[in-house]
C-alpha cells in the first residue's frame, strides 16, 4: 500500500493546474474530456478553442456518440493541440473515452460502427456492449480509456462500478489501455479508487474535466512532454504522463446537472426507455438474489 501511495503522489496531483510551471517543465497540457453543443453541452466549439488558446492548453473534444464536434475543432484549430476523441456510451453501462492518432480513423470508426447503433436519445447508450465496442476499436490505432470508472451517481456509467456489482466480468478491465484517474465531475473518493484501479491493472492514466460548461474547461489536465497527438498518446501508453487537477465543487456540479437536463428534455421518453432497458437485467438479478436469501 505504501508503494501504491508513492506512485499515486508522483503521477497524480490533486491541485489547481499552474500552466506557467508546466510550460517551464516542458509539458504540453490537454483537457482530455470535454463536451460541446454537438452533444449534451451548450459550449460552442469556437468558444472552447478560444478558451483553450487563452489558457495555453490542448483539448480532446469527446462528445457523446458523435464526432462532429471533434471534426469542427480539428478544422478550426490553428494554435491549439487537438487530440481526436469520442465518448461512447455502451449498452451495458460503461462510458468509454477513445482517443485517436488520426481524425480519419476516428471518422471511419464512427461511420462503420457507431452511427447506425445510436438510439433515439442520441447521447445515451448505443446498441453495442462494452466488449463489442472494444472489439471494434482494436482494429484501429487508438487508445481506449475507462471514463469515470466509479460513477455517475446512481447510474452504472463506469467500468469499475459495473465489475464491482458483478454486472460485468473482471477480465473486461485489462482490455482498456487507460483509466480516467481524475474526472472533474467525480467525488474525490471515486477518483482515488480510479487511480487504484489503474495501479492494480497496470493501465495508463488520463485526466479531464468532463466539461459541460465553458468555465469548467482546463480544471483537470493530462500533461506530457509531447508536441503532437501521436506522441501524446504514446506517452500515455508508456506511463510517461502526469495528471493535475481538482474536482468540481457542489455548486459547479449543480449547474452542470441543471444544464444537462435541458439538453435531454427533447429525448425524455426514449431516454427513460433506454434507462429501463439497461437496468432491467440488474433489477431481475437483484430480485433473484433476494428470493434466494429468503429460501
Amino acid at each position: 500500500m505504501e508503494n501504491r501511495k508513492r506512485v499515486v503522489s508522483e503521477r497524480v496531483r490533486f491541485q489547481r493546474p499552474i500552466l506557467e510551471e508546466l510550460v517551464r517543465e516542458g509539458f504540453s497540457a490537454v483537457d482530455m474530456h470535454c463536451h460541446t453543443d454537438h452533444s449534451d453541452a451548450p459550449v460552442r466549439v469556437g468558444d472552447a478553442l478560444a478558451r483553450a488558446k487563452l489558457m495555453g492548453i490542448g483539448l480532446a473534444i469527446t462528445d457523446h456518440n458523435t464526432v462532429s464536434g471533434s471534426r469542427e475543432a480539428a478544422s478550426k484549430s490553428k494554435d491549439v493541440l487537438i487530440i481526436p476523441g469520442i465518448e461512447v456510451s455502451a449498452l451495458d453501462g460503461p462510458h468509454i473515452l477513445i482517443y485517436w492518432y488520426s481524425f480519419a480513423d476516428l471518422l471511419d470508426f464512427y461511420r462503420q460502427h457507431i452511427e447506425e447503433k445510436k438510439q433515439k436519445s442520441p447521447y445515451l447508450a448505443i446498441r453495442l456492449t462494452t466488449s463489442e465496442i472494444l472489439d471494434r476499436a482494436e482494429r484501429y490505432s487508438c487508445l481506449c480509456a475507462a471514463a469515470h470508472p466509479f460513477g455517475y451517481l446512481l447510474f452504472n456509467k463506469g467500468i469499475g462500478r459495473c465489475v464491482e456489482r458483478e454486472y460485468l466480468p473482471p477480465d473486461i478491465i485489462p482490455r482498456f489501455d487507460a483509466v480516467e484517474a481524475i474526472c472533474g465531475g467525480m467525488p474525490h473518493s471515486g477518483n482515488i479508487r480510479a487511480i487504484h484501479l489503474a495501479e492494480h491493472h497496470r493501465l495508463g492514466i488520463v485526466g479531464g474535466t468532463d466539461a459541460h460548461l465553458l468555465h469548467d474547461y482546463g480544471s483537470v489536465l493530462t500533461c506530457s512532454k509531447a508536441d503532437t497527438a501521436g506522441e501524446f498518446l504514446d506517452n500515455i501508453r508508456k506511463h510517461e504522463d502526469i495528471i493535475i487537477g481538482t474536482e468540481k465543487n457542489i455548486l459547479q456540479k449543480g449547474l452542470m446537472g441543471t444544464m444537462m437536463i435541458t439538453r435531454y428534455l427533447p429525448y425524455t421518453l426514449p431516454s427513460l426507455s433506454i434507462h429501463y432497458e439497461q437496468n432491467l437485467p440488474r433489477m431481475q438479478r437483484f430480485f433473484r438474489k433476494l428470493g434466494g436469501h429468503r429460501r
